[in-house]
């Protein structure tokens, strides 16, 4: 069966207001959490704010989540890294070096990939600049053996050429299927051409131009893009990163995403078979 996992913070009360942030008191139980709601991992948020308290900025950090996951049987298999949406990967000449050295720590945690997020607030108009800094990510990637994942918000004749100039094991590609119903692409005009390049999906839902909203009230085809991402091959997991709730109820509400997925793959699983 299909991982599916959720972003860190999605299982407490919002930090500071913030709709994603690390849940600086609260990721511990956030582990049974996951537990109860069905799902199999969560993706680990790394951001500037409350960095010091962010046990992935530690090698004890490392081997006390490492505890967390054996004792409530959630894994680690992802990393989103926001810390470069304020900390711009291409235009601070201290974010490489500190990237190298979380992937240090990424690679010990044992998971698989770390999401750099070029969107919003970190969205980058010039490509030429990543493309001058990949070799020294990807080597640094290739030490460590955790894959790159971009999450970018150019439209595929613009990231597709990139990876295939660089055509790296290690370098691949998110796909956002609520940033995508923002920037009013539809899966069946991207999801073909990234399907050899597919390296994680967010599940979410969005309006278009707008936020994020309730999975089926907005403008993201998730049936669509579901169908889409099993067709290319894609292993999991699908990593819910869901609009929020009311407070108190997130295991509930994770575990109501959880059966939407499913259904959904299950309906493609029994398509597929037909």
């Amino acid at each position: 069966m299909t991982a599916i996992g959720i972003m860190q913070g999605r299982l407490s009360p919002p930090l500071e207001g913030r709709i994603q942030a690390f849940p600086v008191h609260a990721w511990r139980d956030e582990f049974p959490r996951a537990a109860e709601a069905g799902l199999d991992c969560i993706e680990w948020v790394y951001e500037l704010p409350n960095e010091d308290a962010n046990p992935l900025a530690t090698e004890a950090g490392v081997e006390e989540i490492l505890a967390a996951a054996e004792a409530s049987g959630v894994a680690v298999r992802s990393v989103c890294a926001d810390y470069y949406m304020s900390v711009l990967l291409v235009a601070d000449e201290s974010a490489p070096a500190h990237l190298e050295r979380l992937l240090a720590r990424v690679g010990r945690l044992g998971a698989r990939y770390v999401v750099l997020p070029f969107v919003d607030e970190s969205s980058l108009a010039d490509v030429a600049a990543l493309e001058a800094l990949l070799p020294r990510l990807l080597a640094a990637a290739e030490r460590n053996r955790v894959e790159l994942h971009l999450e970018t918000d150019w439209p595929v004749d613009v990231l597709v050429p990139l990876l295939e100039r660089f055509s790296h094991p290690l370098l691949r590609a998110n796909y956002d299927t609520g940033n995508a119903a923002s920037l009013g692409r539809r899966p069946g005009e991207e999801l073909p051409a990234l399907a050899p390049f597919l390296g994680s999906v967010h599940v979410k839902d969005r309006v278009l131009g707008g936020g994020t909203v309730p999975l089926g009230s907005g403008d993201a085809d998730l049936p669509a893009a579901l169908r889409l991402t099993e067709a290319a091959g894609f292993p999991g997991p699908y990593v819910l990163q869901v609009a929020r709730g009311e407070d108190g109820g997130e295991v509930e509400l994770a575990r109501r995403n959880r059966d939407v997925v499913r259904a959904l793959l299950a309906k493609e699983a029994s398509w597929s078979s037909s």
